[in-house]
Order: structure tokens, then C-alpha cells, then sequence
């Protein structure tokens, strides 16, 4: 038994010195795997200020035989006793621990402790027990561990067993020391408590923008003591056919955020808000949800030293701290990283019960820790720089910045490419998502010099990974650095894509632009001149107009240029190129005549997205047409700029959000929207001879129901009048109008349709107009 006594101190909101109890540990090696020869050196205890302790101190030693991972071995247990300290700590037993699996694990002698580096010469196990209950989990001592090299190594994996541990409520991180050469791509200090990269769960502030803990640390914590979530006897998961899903792309705290949810303080921006919210969801009719990131990250990160920046809050995530752990301040009432946990489940089981799928947006690209400019180390750094991080040995080991965020992750090195691979599983297994949406996937692709790969090996076990086998796996397929693969991503026909082509034609041909008509009868019919390759299928484009970078739908329609001065960076952030155009007006105006055609350029986007083959994704908001006054990229803000208005939607209720909620409803109740396979002869009919005239902005079809049924759709980008010839009807069958995104509301959308079509139709201008046969 190792019994001690120390004194801690804190520093108030900086992170606490430490009192640390240093032990060179035992180690074993089994025949065939680690045969166990257990050595003891010296034990050194110091105070915080680095001073040794009294030589007051008595210390006896007494030999023992232990069982320990049930071979028998020799032990030497240390037991110090420091008289004139006022507290203890627990008693510890020691083991050499085991390489696998990594990260904080239990075993049958206690809590294992692994982790990876390679290049490290030195690995310190720093452990806090604070006070459950306490506002700041860190305000706590912490003791070290170090770690001899010789004994407590295998391989390039560090180890180590306590078997006195708490099964719940420590925290835990690593001090690391290696070589200093920059120029080789290393940058070790010790100084540093790291993340475990395998913590399934962080802790740090409790409260999402709580100013008075922004310079919070993050430590890695556990949790054996909970029972095993209860998915419920009757849960299922909802499987949805890739053909058939209709993804809404959200952000968890914008949702429910604002006052207007209604919601009470302490659910907002949670999970749990989520939840209450699920009717607004199944009314709109999607049936995915693609989450933007909810790895736990640090929304004061910009808010570190002083920059332009510095009046921000990340609200957005794409800053992952680690790839295991849920954001524990989307949890509700500050209730930390277990009950975030668990919060989390109970949001997927809810959405799951509501026949809602969940996707999450992963960044595996970069990471929180910047450049070497301006570096924030709070994990993989420290640990082991060179192997996490591209970085250039042919310029004094700088990092390779393909992210635009200042690193880029090594994904193709094969300890990351598993790191990435074990956590996509544990989100599979763990807390049931249902799919993944990697940011700047191009990044992926890349191998460890940067340079671009022709079949990548994470891209490839991704698509081939049993565990990842029934998820949906969706490539944003470019990156920051130039690697443009749309159409291209290396797919082993399993991987869809955001298909970027597609916003950008539909964004030019609905605003008006000449001779888009082509692009625009490509893009609806499902892109099959990027995706009929080998077996790959319609669906494999996931169409967009919006997204959460750029424009929102309304500002599309409202502004020719962004306006992102509130962003700090002079307006010289964000896309420049937005295929937008303010109907006659930048910005808000009171002209009905602009407002009009404004909300018609919605409809007519919307309408084109939902009938056009492939996997529709529109964005929170835009069913009520939410504003950022022309910011096109405002990661940075906590207000009303992203937060979902649920007033607006209560006043748009009757007109805007019921003619997105029908439209989508329809797409779901008509099988020829969502084809298997890509459209042939006998499936469309182009009512069109003008193919090559640049000017003509007018393109209608007919889509053709082998069951009998047929859907006639015309969208007229003119500024004048398309008086259209309407081709007969099936036999037995007449025309009836379902869509006239010229009309008002109710008559924009009737579902059972109007009747009295007859052999010509007049189309506004910019409008469009479904017909369907019956």
C-alpha cells in the first residue's frame, strides 16, 4: 500500500498548483504478452512549490505476494506517513497496467490509464478527487504519477493500474516532456496537463458562457459507476433508406436558446431543449437531423488573449478538444460531463422514438490547439506533435495548415487513423448516431506530407469498418488548401457528398443567370454527370441550397454582399462568392413588392430542392426565414444572429413555414422525387429545344410514376410572363395544380390539388409550378 499526506493549493481561476506524490512504478511483461517483473525505485512526495517534505517523514517498507492481472508476482509496497500534515490522501495500490485499451479503462485490480506517444522521453499521470458538487471540478490538488520508461512502457504505449481509485468523479490528465527540436515537428512542455485523446468524457466550466470560469481547464474524467443506459424494450433504431431521407442541418444550442423557446432557463440550449422541440421537427417533416459538432470544445477559445477576435463566442464547435466526449455544456442546469452523457442518449433515443435520425458533423481535420503563432495545448500538441500534426520538415517543422484553423490533423498516419476510427465506433455503439457529415473531408485524403492520395486508407476503412457499416457517411469533399473533389471523393461506394455544384447552379439559375438551364436540368435530375460511376447512386449527392456557412435562405435573397464587419476581421472573413441577389434592395426594406418576390425566391428554391433527386438538406431556420442582416459567417455570435426566433416562426406559421412543411411532406409521399437508380428515358421527359440559347431561363419536365401517375414541374427565371403549352395527361387522368409559388398563401400549395388546367399555363415570373396527374 502507498499511503501519503499532502497539502493542496489553488491559484483561483488559473489552473491549481499541484501537490504531487512522483512514484517510479512497477511494470510486467506475460510470456506472451507482458511477463511481469515488478521493480520498485525511489518515491519522492514534494509540495506545490516543488520543496521536499520534512525529514520528519518515516517511511517502512515490507515485502508481499500479490496477484495481479491473475498471474502471480512479486510487489514491494512503500507506505510514507508525514505526521505534520493536516490531510491525507486515499491509499493507493499500484500496478504496472496494461497497453490496451486505451485511455482510462477498468480492470479487475482497478482503473487503467494508456496512452499514446511515441516521441516522449517522460509521461506523468496527474489525477485531482475533488469535491463532488464543487462549481469548478479543477479547484482541486492533483497528485503525480511518473512514469519509468523502462517499466511502465510498451511499445510507444504508456501504462499504468491504481486500483483505489473512485469508479466516478476524478479528474485526470498527463504531463508530457520529449524533445525540444521545433525543426523535427516536436513541441513537448511539460508544463502542460493534457487531455487524454481517448477521455470518454471532459470536464471543465459547467456553463455554456459562463464568463467567470473562461479560462477554465479541460481534464479527462470516467464514469464506471452509472448503470447502462436504458434504450427502452420497445426502441429500435429508425434505419431510413439514404433515398429516403430529408436532412435538416442544426445547431443544438441556437434551437432552443433564445427566450422565445419558451423553454425554462435551465433546458435551453441543451439537449434536453432539443427534445421538447421534436414536434416542431415531425410538423416540418424531415426526418434527419444533421447536428453541427457536439464534441466537447471551448466556446471562450477566441476570448484567450487579446485579438480582433476577442468579443466572440464559438457557437458553431468546429474546434474539437477530443473525439470521444459529448459537449458537456449542452447539457442542462450545469450538471457536467456524466449527466451531459446521459442527456445526450436521452435526446437520440427521443429523436429516434420520433422516426428521426441523427448525424453528426465531425471535424477530424484540425483541432482546437491553432498555430504555433498563437498556440492553445490542451491535448494532442503536447503529446505528441509530430505524429498528430502535418507538419513541413522541409521548413523548420512548421505545421501544414490545409484547415484554414492553423493545423491539420495526420489523419492517414495509422495511430490517428485509428484514434479517428475507435471514436466514429464509440459514437456508433455508445450513443447510437446514426451517421457522420466530415467537415473539409479533403483534409482526409491527404497523406502525412500533405500531399493529395488516390485511395486513402482512412477513407477506405471508414467505408469498409463493420461497426460503421449501416451509417451514413457524407464527405464535405473539399478543404482549405485547394483539394476540390466533388464528384471525385474517393467514395468505394459507400460515401455521399455535399455536393457544392449543386448549390452553387441552383443558387445562379433561380436568380436569373444566363445560360444556366443545362447545369440547373442536371442538378434536379441528380447529378449523374459527378455520380453515375461504378455502383453509386443518386443519393449519393446531398443537395443544398443552404447551409451554415454562407448565406442563410432569406439573406440569399436580400443581399448581394456579406456583411460580416460584427465578425472583427474587417469584413475580410467569409465567402465572397455567394451567387446571392438582394431582389432590387440590400437588406431589409419596407418595399411589399421586394418582399414578395423575396419570399417567391424562397419558395422557388425550396421547391426545387425538394423534387430534385438525391438527399435534400435545408437549414434550421429557413422554414421561417431567419436573417443574419447579410453575416455570411457567424460562428462567433451567441444571439439572435444564429439562435432560432420561435416568434417569427409563430408569426410565418399559417404562410412561409406551411408551405416548406407541405412541400416537404409531399416529396416524402411521392416515390419519383427518390429514385434508386439514376433517371433514364422512361422516367423524365425535357420539355425543352432551347438547350443552347444562353438566354433562355425557362425549363420544364414531366416525371414520369411507372405506377401511372405523372408530376409536371416548370420554373420560370424571367422576369416576364411564360405562357407554357402543358403536354396531356395520362389517360383517364387530368392536371390538377399543387404548386404555384406565385400565389399567396393558402393557394400557393394545395395538396389535393386544384383542378381546370388546361392546355396552357401562364408562369409568373420568378415562380414555379408543380402539376401532378390523377
Amino acid at each position: 500500500m502507498l499511503h501519503s499526506s499532502f497539502i493542496s493549493k489553488s491559484n483561483g481561476t488559473k489552473f491549481p498548483s499541484f501537490a504531487s506524490a512522483n512514484a517510479t512504478l512497477s511494470s510486467f511483461r506475460a510470456s506472451s504478452h507482458f511477463q511481469m517483473a515488478l521493480k520498485w525505485s525511489k518515491i519522492a512526495f514534494s509540495s506545490s512549490s516543488g520543496q521536499r517534505l520534512s525529514s520528519k517523514a518515516r517511511s517502512r517498507v515490507k515485502h508481499r505476494t500479490a496477484n495481479v492481472y491473475g498471474r502471480q508476482a512479486r510487489e514491494r509496497v512503500l507506505e510514507e506517513e508525514a505526521s505534520e500534515m493536516a490531510e491525507a490522501t486515499p491509499s493507493f495500490k499500484i500496478f504496472p497496467g496494461q497497453a490496451f485499451p486505451l485511455g482510462a479503462s477498468e480492470v479487475d485490480n482497478g482503473i487503467n490509464f494508456a496512452i499514446f506517444s511515441q516521441h516522449a522521453t517522460a509521461v506523468t499521470l496527474c489525477l485531482s478527487l475533488p469535491q463532488r458538487g464543487e462549481l469548478d471540478m479543477l479547484a482541486g490538488g492533483m497528485i503525480e504519477f511518473s512514469l519509468d520508461p523502462n517499466l511502465n512502457k510498451t511499445g510507444d504505449i504508456w501504462h499504468i493500474c491504481i486500483e483505489d481509485l473512485p469508479r466516478s468523479n476524478v479528474l485526470y490528465g498527463y504531463r508530457i516532456d520529449g524533445p525540444k527540436d521545433w525543426d523535427k515537428g516536436h513541441r513537448f512542455d511539460s508544463n502542460n496537463v493534457l487531455i487524454d485523446p481517448y477521455a470518454k468524457l471532459v470536464e471543465g466550466r459547467r456553463n455554456f458562457g459562463d464568463a467567470k470560469h473562461k479560462l477554465s481547464k479541460f481534464l479527462g474524467t470516467y464514469d464506471f459507476d452509472s448503470l447502462p443506459f436504458d434504450w427502452g424494450e420497445d426502441y429500435k433504431l429508425p434505419n431510413i433508406p439514404e433515398r429516403d431521407l430529408v436532412v435538416y442541418e442544426m445547431n443544438v444550442r441556437a434551437f432552443t436558446a433564445d427566450e422565445s423557446s419558451c423553454l425554462d432557463q435551465d433546458i435551453r440550449g441543451t439537449y434536453a431543449g432539443l427534445i421538447e422541440k421534436i414536434p416542431h421537427l415531425l410538423e416540418l417533416g424531415i426526418n434527419a437531423v444533421e447536428l453541427l459538432p457536439v464534441f466537447e470544445f471551448d466556446e471562450f477559445e477566441f476570448q484567450r488573449r487579446p485579438n480582433p477576435r476577442d468579443h466572440m463566442i464559438n457557437t458553431w464547435g468546429y474546434s474539437t478538444i477530443n473525439f470521444f466526449a459529448p459537449m458537456s455544456r449542452y447539457g442542462s442546469g450545469g450538471g457536467g460531463a456524466v449527466s451531459a452523457s446521459r442527456e445526450f442518449k436521452e435526446m437520440v433515443k427521443a429523436l429516434h422514438g420520433a422516426g428521426i435520425e441523427v448525424i453528426l458533423d465531425v471535424v477530424y481535420n484540425h483541432t482546437n490547439e491553432a498555430d504555433d503563432k498563437h498556440p492553445y495545448t490542451t491535448s494532442f500538441r503536447g503529446i505528441d506533435n509530430k505524429v498528430y500534426y502535418m507538419v513541413d520538415l522541409n521548413n523548420e517543422g512548421q505545421l501544414l495548415n490545409f484547415s484554414g484553423c492553423g493545423n491539420t490533423f495526420n489523419c492517414n498516419h495509422p495511430v490517428v487513423m485509428e484514434l479517428i476510427l475507435d471514436s466514429l465506433r464509440n459514437w456508433v455503439v455508445e450513443y447510437h448516431i446514426d451517421g457522420f457529415r466530415f467537415d473539409l473531408a479533403s483534409v482526409l485524403c491527404r497523406g502525412t506530407d500533405g500531399s493529395p492520395l488516390g485511395a486513402p486508407p482512412l477513407i477506405r476503412a471508414i467505408a469498409k469498418d463493420a461497426t460503421l457499416s449501416r451509417c451514413k457517411i457524407i464527405a464535405e469533399p473539399w478543404d482549405c488548401g485547394g483539394l476540390y473533389l466533388v464528384g471525385s471523393f474517393p467514395n468505394w461506394d459507400r460515401w455521399a457528398e455535399w455536393n457544392g455544384k449543386y448549390r452553387d447552379d441552383l443558387r445562379r439559375f433561380i436568380k436569373g443567370d444566363p445560360g444556366m438551364k443545362g447545369a440547373f436540368a442536371t442538378r434536379v435530375s441528380g447529378s449523374a454527370d459527378l455520380y453515375r460511376k461504378n455502383k453509386r447512386k443518386p443519393y449519393h449527392s446531398v443537395n443544398f441550397v443552404i447551409a451554415h456557412d454562407g448565406f442563410t435562405l432569406r439573406d440569399l435573397v436580400s443581399y448581394n454582399f456579406k456583411h460580416n464587419e460584427a465578425n472583427g476581421e474587417g469584413g475580410n472573413d467569409g465567402s465572397n462568392d455567394n451567387f446571392s441577389w438582394n431582389c432590387g434592395f440590400e437588406g431589409e426594406t419596407d418595399n411589399v413588392d421586394i418582399i414578395a418576390l423575396r419570399f417567391r425566391q424562397m419558395k422557388n428554391f425550396h421547391l426545387a430542392l425538394m423534387v430534385s433527386q438525391g438527399v435534400p438538406m435545408m437549414l434550421m431556420g429557413d422554414e421561417y426565414g431567419h436573417t443574419r442582416y447579410g453575416n455570411n459567417n457567424s460562428y462567433g455570435h451567441d444571439t439572435a444572429l444564429n439562435n432560432f426566433q420561435w416568434q417569427q416562426l409563430n408569426a410565418r406559421k399559417s404562410d412561409h413555414f406551411r408551405f416548406f412543411s407541405e412541400v416537404i411532406h409531399y416529396r416524402q409521399k411521392h416515390r419519383v422525387f427518390s429514385h434508386e437508380n439514376f433517371l433514364d428515358r422512361s422516367d423524365v421527359t425535357w420539355h425543352e429545344d432551347n438547350w443552347d440559347n444562353p438566354d433562355s431561363k425557362f425549363l420544364a419536365f414531366t416525371l414520369h410514376d411507372k405506377g401511372g401517375g405523372e408530376i409536371y414541374l416548370a420554373f420560370n427565371a424571367h422576369d416576364f410572363f411564360v405562357k407554357v403549352s402543358i403536354p396531356p395527361a395520362p389517360p383517364k387522368r387530368r392536371w390538377f395544380r399543387v404548386v404555384d409559388t406565385n400565389l399567396a398563401s393558402p393557394d400557393d400549395f394545395v395538396g389535393e390539388g386544384v383542378p381546370g388546367i388546361g392546355s396552357t399555363y401562364n408562369v409568373a415570373p420568378y415562380s414555379s409550378i408543380l402539376l401532378e396527374a390523377k
